[in-house]
């Protein structure tokens, strides 16, 4: 199996050692505490459907099928997410054709809003804005995770670039376009977009039967891909880390391509949250959502000072290695992180999200302490050596993704 590359190697390259454990490890539980989110997420659509089942057991179901998916070869789970994605953007596509059929007036049955509904602009001040930003900025989280999957591909470097370069498009069509949509067929002021949610009210203004379950499946079909996704990338994290000395030697057991302890390893929390489905049904997801709080903050922030740096140095050493060149380096990495830091003051400021900022600091705290420890403790152990194992240049070459919402860059260092 390639040397998975992402977000924790990126980091543990352009920093020293507590900053490594701190940025791979962040990422590992982040991931791995999404992929109980998301089992949760999911077992409450089913349960909705099937109220006589317990939410446990389809939370455990879910964990069962992904984690045996994940331990198959990697050609299995590309099935899965291939059906996956084929539901999301066929769903997404279609309603993007009708919205702007009814926009346009030549729908039957519903008549064109016109440009009604996109007026007053901030009817209710700024403050709506600032909570749809906290809402909506994570939902970007994910796009960093493209390289853990780019190093088991024929051609990293050209399919990351190209999947950085269609990502872009894809962001303004399915996501802003279908916001476009709904705020153009749907009033600000409806009572359906907080009693049913945004989608639902649009796919009523269109006169669709049965929205809510509609998009009922879209979200169980979305968090069932993201759960698969976050298994397989959290076990390639994991195995990354241990070939870096970074982790217990046993994660990087690997057999027929696949790290066989790494994913088993990755879904632990996945099946301690079938424990905690159980235990505490009602508020278990509301905690875990407050345990995640703004880590993937913290992993933007760490791709792209280590982007800052690591591009300086390719520039100055190894220029034919820095295949596609960032525009506007490094302006663009430097307003990316002035973007990241108004979001944790404005999380700071709003007392739903406060609690997510402390939960996130203190993990990070954590993870920066156990970094010392270990610089510490290899400090010690390597006394006589000149090499400190450490900082050991990798056998694989080593693919850099830096990259948040509005910056990415892609290159090779020497092997």
């Amino acid at each position: 199996m390639a040397s998975p590359t992402g977000p924790g190697r990126s980091a543990s390259v352009g920093s020293r050692q507590s900053g490594r454990l701190r940025s791979g490890w962040a990422f590992w539980v982040l991931l791995c505490t999404a992929v109980g989110l998301e089992g949760i997420g999911a077992a409450k659509i089913v349960t909705g459907w099937l109220p006589g089942t317990p939410e446990w057991a389809w939370v455990a179901l879910f964990m069962v099928v992904f984690c045996a998916t994940n331990l198959a070869a990697v050609k299995k789970f590309g099935e899965f997410e291939f059906w996956f994605a084929a539901l999301k953007v066929g769903a997404i596509s279609l309603f993007l054709v009708l919205g702007v059929l009814a926009v346009a007036g030549v729908l039957p049955g519903t008549g064109s809003p016109g440009t009604s509904n996109l007026t007053p602009l901030l009817p209710n001040g700024g403050e709506g804005l600032v909570i749809g930003l906290l809402a909506s900025v994570f939902a970007y989280g994910g796009l960093e995770t493209v390289t853990i999957a780019a190093a088991e591909s024929e051609n990293p470097v050209k399919g990351v670039a190209s999947a950085v370069r269609t990502a872009m498009w894809r962001i303004a069509l399915f996501c802003v376009g279908s916001m476009a949509v709904i705020v153009a067929l749907v009033p600000w002021d409806s009572p359906a977009v907080v009693e049913q949610g945004p989608y639902v009210a649009a796919l009523d203004r269109l006169g669709i039967p049965g929205a809510g379950q509609l998009m009922n499946v879209v979200v169980l079909v979305a968090l069932l891909s993201a759960m698969n996704a976050n298994i397989y990338g959290a076990s390639r994290i994991g195995y990354s880390l241990v070939r870096r000395g970074q982790g217990p030697k046993v994660l990087g057991l690997v057999s027929a391509g696949v790290p066989r302890v790494a994913v088993p390893a990755s879904s632990v929390f996945g099946f301690l949250c079938v424990l905690l489905s159980y235990w505490r049904p009602d508020d278990v997801f509301s905690w875990l959502l407050n345990m995640i709080g703004a880590v993937i903050l913290v992993v933007w922030i760490f791709i792209a000072v280590s982007q800052l740096r690591l591009r300086r140095v390719l520039e100055r050493e190894a220029p034919q290695k820095l295949v596609v060149r960032m525009w506007a380096f490094p302006w663009l990495t430097w307003i990316a992180l002035a973007g990241m830091a108004a979001v944790f003051v404005l999380m700071a400021r709003e007392p739903d999200t406060r609690v997510q900022l402390y939960s996130t600091g203190g993990m990070t705290l954590l993870l920066a302490a156990a970094g010392y420890v270990r610089q510490r403790a290899g400090a010690r152990s390597s006394q006589g050596s000149h090499t400190d194992p450490g900082n050991r240049t990798p056998r694989t070459p080593l693919l850099l993704l830096a990259c948040s919402c509005k910056q990415s860059a892609i290159s090779i260092l020497p092997p």
